[in-house]
Parts: C-alpha cells; structure tokens; sequence
C-alpha cells in the first residue's frame, strides 16, 4: 500500500515552531507516513538539516520583524499586518496546488493560520487558545479562534490539568472545534552527562530583538569566571564557532549536538518561549529567562514561573551578570509525565 503523504508545515517566527514539530515528523515517519516539509525562512532550513532527505516546499513569508523598544511590539505588529494578511493569502492559493501536484492525504500547520483545506484532514497547532495583547486579550483571542475554526482540529502540546506548562495560554473555556491536549512536545532526551559548562546562553526569536539581548549577554559574560558556551541562532549554511575568551560561540547546533549541550550544561539562559520551556523541562534544567520585551505571552509565561519558583527571570533592560545568582533559590524545571498517542493522533487522516 502505498504510504500516505503528510504535509508538515510550521511557521517561520523564531525556531520554536519548527523545532516542536520535529517529534511530530519523526511519529509520522515512524508510523508509515511520508512528511513533506513546508515553510520559509531559519525555520526551513533548519527542519532541511534535519531531514536532509525529506522533501520541502518553500513558502510565502510573514515578514514579521519585533520593534525595537518592547512599547511599540504591539503598534508594530499592527502596521505589519497588511503584509501578514498578504502572505496568508498568498500560502492557501500555493495549498491548492501543493495538495494535488504532492497528493496530500493530510496537514498539520503550526501556526500557519492559511494552512487548511476543505477535502483534506487539516490540524492547527497551538500552546495559545487564549491570545495575550493587552488590553485587546478578548478581540486577540476571538480572531484567533475564528481563524482555528476553518481546520478540522486543534492540538494543544500540553497537558489538560492545573500542573501545565502554558498556564492560561491553553485554556480559552468553550472552543467549538476538536481540541486535544497532546502532552508537551521535545525534541530532546534527558542523558547523565557529566556537567562541563557553567552557563549556555541560547538566543532565538525574530530580529532586532534577538541582537539586542545578544550584543547585552555576550558584554556582560565577558568577565565571567566560568565556562560559558553561546548558541546565536542564526541558521547559515555552515556552521562557526568562535571562541571568546572564556566564550565558545556557535552561530547555530542541529538537535543532537544542542541536546548534548543543553545536558552538559549547569544553567539555561533564555528567552522565556514556548518551546524552550518545553525543552528545558524534558531535560530537568535550572534556568534564567529574559521575555522578549513587549511579547506578552513570553512576559506571562516568565512571570508565571517565576512565581511558582522554578524559574527566575527579569526584564532584558534589567539583566546583568549578578542575577544569575538567584537561581540557586528556583527548583528549576521539570519534565512532566505524559506519553504521546501519536497513532490516535495521526487516525485523522
């Protein structure tokens, strides 16, 4: 019989969409389908490095770029969304095509909300049925489930409980389409490895933002006794490592050597996305977080952890070297209980 081809497609808004569903392409390769990878951008070229032989679809950028003071994200973000709408558009007529020339027998779309179509099973993926804006949370969050409304179910990479890792951001009270809480989704694997960095530094998320918290990190760990390893998150062609000092920089790790790293590593400091929370509780992590400023989930998801004690976290204006302290005080993360039914996932199509 021949095996039945699963369009994969994440959206391109930091690394943390793609990365999530690099479990979810390899259950499907494990369970007899055929991924086909969709997407643009650092998100398209890492899933083409991890899966160098799988085939991939380029895609209509966001083109969405972060102010450059935190205040204006959300103004920003509204001025882009003329552009956004644009791209959302322009990706469902490509669907079309890529549906039949491709013979798609189901998509998955991580946050593409173009991503659906009428006779082929499509599933949104989302940590955010209850969208943070502000004092706009109600109309963010309404357009938002107006737009998951047009897929034929929601999955949620968390656990439905008062023990959860998105908070408030899971939950939205009555949703009219299928939701399943599919447990939280990593990459990683917890090994007893031996601790030989003191810090790693991962930085991530669009630009100018990620610059910023990186040119502020890495001149405040000029000085710092210990060893420390840098991750940019830039994806380039060829990956380059520098060494500062006390500093090993890369401008990128594929999952095997970032999962080795990370296991090595005594303390995590990162922005405070989704994914990286999962990540770091996979892998039993102490950790310090610095939201993206203006990002109100991220600024939500930090503050929520660091008032259950498990993680602390400041504002990125805030941060030096001294607070890192602090998290000899923080239980740290921790991974949560919960096996993925990958194949009643995957009946749907």
């Amino acid at each position: 019989m021949k095996k039945k081809r699963i369009l994969v497609a994440p959206l391109n808004w930091g690394l943390g969409h793609a990365t999530r569903c690099i479990p979810i392409i390899n259950a499907l390769i494990a369970n007899n389908f055929v991924p086909v990878i969709a997407s643009d951008g650092v998100a398209l070229m890492l899933l083409q490095k991890e899966f160098p032989s799988l085939s991939t679809i380029k895609l209509p950028s966001y083109h969405v770029t972060y102010a450059r003071n935190g205040k204006f994200l959300k103004l920003k973000l509204l001025k882009d969304s003329p552009k956004l709408l644009k791209a959302i558009k322009a990706e469902k007529k490509m669907l079309k095509d890529i549906v039949e020339m491709q013979n798609i027998s189901g998509i998955i779309s991580d946050n593409r909300l173009g991503f659906y179509h009428k006779r082929v099973p499509s599933v949104f993926i989302t940590h955010q049925l209850h969208v943070l804006s502000g004092n706009t949370t109600w109309i963010s969050t309404k357009i938002h489930e107006k737009s998951i409304k047009k897929f034929d179910a929601c999955w949620v990479p968390d656990v439905d409980g008062e023990i959860n890792f998105s908070g408030k951001l899971g939950y939205a009270g009555s949703f009219e389409i299928p939701t399943t809480y599919i447990g939280p989704l990593s990459r990683f694997e917890k090994k007893g490895l031996k601790i030989v960095n003191d810090v790693l530094i991962l930085l991530s998320g669009p630009e100018p933002q990620r610059s910023l918290l990186e040119e502020k990190l890495l001149s405040e760990f000029k000085t710092y006794p210990g060893k420390v390893y840098v991750v940019r998150g830039v994806m380039e062609n060829e990956q380059t490592i520098k060494l500062m000092g006390n500093m090993t920089v890369y401008n990128f790790m594929t999952s095997a050597l970032l999962e080795k790293t990370i296991n090595e590593s005594a303390l995590v400091i990162s922005r405070s996305g989704y994914t990286t929370i999962m990540d770091l509780a996979k892998l039993n992590k102490k950790a310090f977080f610095i939201p993206t400023p203006g990002q109100f989930e991220q600024e939500y998801l930090a503050k929520r952890l660091t008032e259950m004690r498990l993680v602390p976290s400041c504002k990125q204006e805030d941060f030096t070297m001294d607070k890192i302290k602090d998290t000899d005080d923080y239980k740290g993360l921790e991974p949560v209980d919960f096996e993925v039914d990958f194949k009643a996932l995957f009946s749907l199509f």
